[in-house]
């Protein structure tokens, strides 16, 4: 790998344009929106790259930010979560420290991130909301290291490269997240001076993560359109090796809509402390939630007299509840979350015409 910046930037650049294949791939629809996105997606993916591998990217260093968020998404990003990420190295000890917030729900996740080299972001370790003992005002510390530690200790190993703080809210728009901190424990006081080499070195891996990201979550929606409008049971270690929690059963699908036409989802929820239905685009990435409503979960749900929920995806609001934008799309992927559940239901799903929907309510 070259040393010299100029060369670094040439490079980079160069790989960024190489990408840009995956949006013109022959199998994606050739539609001005999808596109359109794919070639957002792209710069998004870019910035949040070189969020990553450039600025936070010292792991003597280390403080959390957004790899995904309402303006940067990857892989069906989940619209009642927030991401924090931190990156670090496995061989060294980390302190978290922090408060909870309002958000009903909290987990954190080592892991050894590969997605800029085969698509994958393997578990080192893990503590769910349940494990983690809070004080009173939902205080908080967890010691991250290879060694195991008395009290909050989460695992990591040696190819742990980022640490991934999740928090999801049943009501996005009352609850709060909480605040944390991150420190290496025995680190040096100061950071290193940039040198050309680190430069180098994290511009090429974030051109490299562009195209693993955007290459993985490709194949998956290529993957999803051999069922569409259903949920097939696909095998879940695929999403664990995506990144996905162990707790929650992911049921993802790829829908396809006419203007006149609802795609009408119907299934009975679990016991489980958590679930949410939501619409992505062709590239996975959640529709815009601060505007649309492209989301349903276990709280804002509206159920039947038998349990059962009703979900219906279409242009427009039959008026019946649980409607789900398109947001001007005929073709997307979509993905049901059973989080904390023993039982993993797959729903019914079809396609309806717009006025037999409104005609039977």
């Amino acid at each position: 790998m070259t040393a010299d910046p100029a060369q670094a930037w040439r490079d980079f650049c160069a790989k960024l344009a190489e990408a840009g294949e995956i949006v013109l791939a022959p199998d994606v629809p050739d539609d001005p929106l999808i596109r359109a996105e794919g070639f957002r997606y792209l710069s998004r993916l870019t910035k949040l790259a070189l969020e990553q591998y450039v600025e936070a990217s010292d792991p003597d260093f280390p403080f959390f930010y957004k790899l995904s968020h309402e303006t940067a998404k990857i892989g069906a990003d989940n619209p009642d979560n927030v991401y924090w990420n931190a990156s670090i190295k496995g061989d060294c000890d980390y302190r978290i420290i922090g408060k909870r917030g309002s958000m009903f729900y909290f987990s954190i996740v080592a892991n050894a991130m590969r997605y800029h080299i085969d698509g994958s972001a393997h578990a080192t370790g893990q503590l769910l909301d349940s494990d983690i003992e809070w004080g009173p005002d939902g205080e908080v510390e967890i010691i991250a290291s290879c060694n195991p530690q008395p009290g909050n200790w989460l695992r990591l190993e040696p190819d742990a490269s980022v640490i991934v703080l999740r928090q999801s809210a049943l009501d996005r728009v009352h609850e709060r997240g909480g605040e944390f901190r991150i420190e290496r424990i025995n680190g040096p006081a100061v950071p290193a001076p940039l040198t050309a080499e680190k430069l180098s070195t994290g511009l090429a891996t974030s051109a490299q993560f562009v195209r693993g990201i955007a290459s993985t979550f490709a194949d998956w929606t290529r993957l999803f359109r051999q069922h569409p409008n259903q949920f097939p049971a696909i095998d879940q270690s695929m999403f664990q090796k995506g990144g996905g929690a162990k707790d929650i059963y992911y049921a993802h699908s790829y829908w396809q809509i006419a203007p006149d036409e609802a795609w009408v989802i119907e299934v009975t929820p679990p016991e489980c402390y958590y679930w949410n239905f939501q619409l992505d685009n062709w590239w996975m990435e959640s529709f815009d939630y601060r505007f649309r409503q492209i989301s349903v979960n276990k709280h804002s749900a509206k159920l039947e007299a038998d349990g059962s929920v009703r979900i219906i995806c279409a242009a427009r609001d039959p008026g019946i509840g649980n409607w789900i934008d398109t947001c001007g799309h005929r073709e997307g992927t979509a993905l049901l979350r059973w989080a904390g559940a023993d039982e993993h239901p797959l729903p019914k799903a079809r396609i309806v015409k717009w006025e037999d929907l409104c005609s039977t309510g």
